[in-house]
């Protein structure tokens, strides 16, 4: 990997103000305000996406697009040549959509890389990541990979929910079931 790469959630970015952060892609539900912590942070690039942390397009939520995965891609190829690029990627928890992005980012910078390994770099960062599948869905057709990062993610998620069932069960009861179903 060419750059350093950071995950979390929304409670962990006070700590990371002086972490030499050089980019930030923040994911945040449409009604959340912005961050207040990124007026301590030293400049830096951002993209803001906004949608909600859904699987499928439902009334009343904002589901991740095509487009907003081709914004992410778009920033993650600005990493190539920046000097010493520390790019944090951090969404309500840390835990779905912020390891959704950080997969494809990765995905696109090695593209020789298998998905698995992809997938296993994010959880050594983020050990309860459940990245979010739609998202995933997005970006292996964007990226071509014919289903290797789907693939990737439900044998992740029949692992975890194997360690952790309470995850399982809170993803289900969020309308996720999808990543759960065999």
């Amino acid at each position: 990997m060419a750059f350093r790469l950071t995950i979390c959630g929304l409670d962990e970015l006070p700590g990371l103000a002086e972490g030499g952060v050089t980019h930030v892609l923040s994911i945040l539900d449409p009604e959340w305000p912005a961050p207040a912590a990124f007026a301590r942070f030293a400049p830096h690039r951002r993209l803001e996406l906004r949608f909600h942390d859904v699987v499928d397009p439902a009334p009343a939520w904002v589901a991740p697009s095509s487009g907003d995965v081709e914004r992410l891609l778009a920033f993650g190829r600005e990493l190539d040549g920046a000097p010493a690029p520390h790019l944090l990627i951090h969404c309500h928890a840390g835990v779905s959509r912020s390891t959704a992005c950080a997969l494809l980012i990765l995905a696109q910078a090695d593209p020789q890389r298998p998905a698995a390994e992809l997938l296993a770099a994010v959880v050594r960062l983020r050990p309860r990541a459940w990245p979010n599948l739609r998202l995933i869905e997005l970006g292996d057709a964007r990226l071509g990979r014919g289903g290797a990062l789907v693939a990737a993610a439900r044998a992740h998620y029949r692992a975890a929910a194997e360690r952790d069932a309470d995850l399982a069960a809170a993803m289900i009861a969020g309308g996720r079931g999808r990543e759960v179903a065999p």
